[in-house]
Order: C-alpha cells, then structure tokens, then sequence
C-alpha cells in the first residue's frame, strides 16, 4: 500500500499526487493507492493518517510525503516501521509555518483554509529529532526550492537514499521522471504485477 501525503494548503489534486494515481491506475493497482485531503489541523492529519494504515503490515506500506506531508510521513515511518519518501519535505515546519497562522485559501480551490496558533504546538508533539534505520528512507530534494531549503532536507537524512536535483522548484516539476525510481523503492513491480 502506497500513502500519499500532501502538503500545506494543498489538495489530492497536487500535480505529484495526481501523476503517482495515475500511474498506479496504469499499472492496475489503484487499489494499493490511497491519498487523503489532510485537515488543517496536524494532530488530526495524523490521525487520518493513522486510520488508514492501521492493520497494514508495515512492510507493505510506504507513506509518499511532500512538503508538509513529508514531515508527517516521516513520524509515520518512525511510528509503524514502514517505508517512507519524502519529496522536498518540511523538516522544521514549525518555525516555517509560525507566518501562515490565520485564514487564506486552498491551492487547488477557493475553499478557506485556516490554520490556528494551536497546529504549532501539534507540530512540535510530531518532531522526530533523528531518523532510525535510514535504509527505510528515500530524499527527492530539489536544489532550487524556493519555499524549503534542500540542505536541511539532506541533513536531516543522513544515511538515506538521497537524489538531488540541480534546480527544479519545490512543486518538483520533474517528478514524473523520477516515479518508477519511487514507485520501486515502494515495492512496487513497474511491470505491474505486485506491490510488496
């Protein structure tokens, strides 16, 4: 099973969301796909989070984070063992996101979207000060992202599998050209046969 997980502000319908559904769908296993709209509210995004894998064996299960998914994938992993990718992930979210308390908009519709002094607080209860088994981790950082600095990103994983992309931006435009790496690191046969 493939989690995939947002990031702020965003939606299911994020372009890396979407290209990951569509490629599953491909293969024939939509059914091992499942990306959720997140709350707001971080403590309840991880008890989503949380609901949807409970009885997954960790060793079929993968969380995709981005951004702020990344963040909360990241605990994940820490919490279940499973398998975790991180595609320009939020390491420090609450210091990043202290500016964004209030009300503004979702990226992918006009719907309100307010985030409450109190989500800072439910950030810090998810810090993970130091990733265990690094070997369950891979990094899709993007040099030229221009919300999250990629060397925090780097610094924040050692010993995991890390790509790098010179350039690209913190959308990672180019993250279809790196799926079946992901899809593969997930246990997913890309000749579409199985997930592990």
């Amino acid at each position: 099973m493939i989690l995939y997980l947002h990031g702020f502000r965003s939606s299911p319908q994020s372009f890396k969301a979407r290209v990951m559904g569509q490629r599953m769908a491909a293969l024939g296993l939509q059914d091992h796909y499942v990306c959720p709209q997140l709350p707001a509210s971080p403590a309840g995004a991880i008890a989503l989070a949380g609901a949807l894998v409970a009885g997954v064996d960790p060793a079929r299960l993968t969380v995709v984070g981005s951004s702020l998914g990344g963040y909360y994938a990241t605990w994940l992993a820490e919490h279940t063992g499973c398998r975790a990718v991180l595609v320009n992930p939020a390491v420090k979210p609450p210091r990043d996101l202290e500016s964004y308390v209030g009300v503004s908009t979702q990226y992918h519709s006009d719907e309100p979207f307010e985030f409450k002094r109190e989500y800072i607080a439910e950030l810090l209860a998810l810090a993970v000060p130091a990733i265990t088994r690094p070997e369950r981790y891979f990094l899709l950082a993007a040099t030229g992202d221009e919300v999250l600095d990629w060397r925090e990103m780097v610094a924040h994983y050692p010993g995991a599998r890390q790509t790098v992309i010179e350039g690209s931006d913190h959308g990672m435009a180019e993250f279809a050209d790196h799926l079946d790496e992901v899809l593969a690191f997930c246990g997913v046969d890309v000749s579409g046969k199985a997930v592990r």
